[in-house]
Formats: C-alpha cells, sequence, structure tokens
C-alpha cells in the first residue's frame, strides 16, 4: 500500500507562483512513478505532469512545458509541482497519484492505482 498526501495549495494572483508536494509513505518501489492530475468541476481529470521514482524522468502536458516542473526528493519520499506564470485556468483540485509503472507517456488515469486526497490551487485575474 501507499499513501499520498498533498500539501501547498492555495489562492495567488495571476502570473503567481505556487509549489506543490505530495509525500509519499508505505511501500514504494523502484519503479513506481508519481504525477500530478487536476481537475475542474464538471470536466475529466486532466494529466499536468510526472516522473519516475527512480531514474527521474519527466513527463508534462503541453498546456504547462513551459511553467510547471516536476521534481523528486527520495530521501524524503517526496514530489513537488512548481507552477510558475500562474493563469486563471490553472484554477482546479490537483491530486497527487501514483502508478507501478509507466505503461504509457500518455498517462491515463487507468495506469494509477494510489492517489491523494487533493489541494485546491486558485488563481484569480
Amino acid at each position: 500500500q501507499v499513501q499520498l498526501t498533498e500539501s501547498g495549495g492555495g489562492s495567488v494572483q495571476a502570473g503567481g507562483s505556487l509549489r506543490l508536494s505530495c509525500k509519499a509513505s508505505g511501500r514504494i518501489l523502484s519503479t513506481y512513478g508519481v504525477g500530478w492530475f487536476r481537475q475542474v468541476p464538471e470536466k475529466e481529470r486532466e494529466f499536468v505532469a510526472a516522473i519516475t521514482w527512480s531514474n527521474g524522468d519527466t513527463y508534462s502536458a503541453d498546456s504547462v512545458k513551459d511553467r510547471f516542473t516536476i521534481s523528486r526528493d527520495n530521501v524524503v519520499n517526496t514530489v513537488y509541482l512548481q507552477m510558475n506564470s500562474l493563469k486563471p485556468e490553472d484554477t482546479a483540485v490537483y491530486y497527487c497519484a501514483a502508478a507501478r509503472v509507466f505503461r504509457s507517456a500518455t498517462m491515463p488515469e487507468s495506469d494509477f492505482e494510489y492517489w491523494g486526497q487533493g489541494t485546491q490551487v486558485t488563481v484569480s485575474s
């Protein structure tokens, strides 16, 4: 079992920055990957970024590629999402999720077995 706890959400004005954290606990294997997804009401959850636990390979959605950076600190079992140049359309609940292995670069939700409770990010114009 893997438990994921997000933190770092909040409210910020457009152009500002936030850093989300995802603390993982439990039995984390080296093959695992961790991703961030986001969801707004009445829309499907959207992939944002992901990173492999072992060698730090990263994947990002085109909509955030030049603004968001995912990283991890294996010592404290934490994955970070640094979000810069935030836009109102980035407003969403952000979820951290873990997959036993990344099967596809498209990062379908079905590959992710463990999920955090989510943290709200609100960007005002």
